[in-house]
């Protein structure tokens, strides 16, 4: 067999095991859950303004304080950053 293969075998491989959760080597973070409305809360913005300035619609924001949804993925991850530090983000995003 060519190296290529043997190069795309061992990346499959290493995927199936990462998946199973059986690749001691790799650590995946899973960013712990976020009481939205709380976070929101605290920095003392309305949904419109809170949406508008992190990059949310409204209408997800809303799903997510009432409990329909939960943020998922680099949303997820956003919002864990605001709720330690929303200067940062801020500050971040100004243009």
């Amino acid at each position: 067999m060519t190296s290529a293969f043997e190069s795309i075998k061992a990346g499959l491989m290493e995927a199936i095991a990462h998946a199973d959760g059986k690749a001691p080597h790799i650590k995946v973070h899973r960013p712990r859950p976020v009481d939205v409305k709380a976070v929101r809360a605290k920095i003392g913005m309305t949904q419109e303004q809170f949406a508008a300035r992190f990059g949310f619609s409204t209408s997800t924001l809303r799903h997510w304080e009432r409990g329909d949804r939960t943020p998922q993925g680099p949303a997820l991850v956003l919002l864990n950053v605001i709720e330690k530090n929303p200067s940062a983000v801020i500050n971040a995003l100004s243009s």
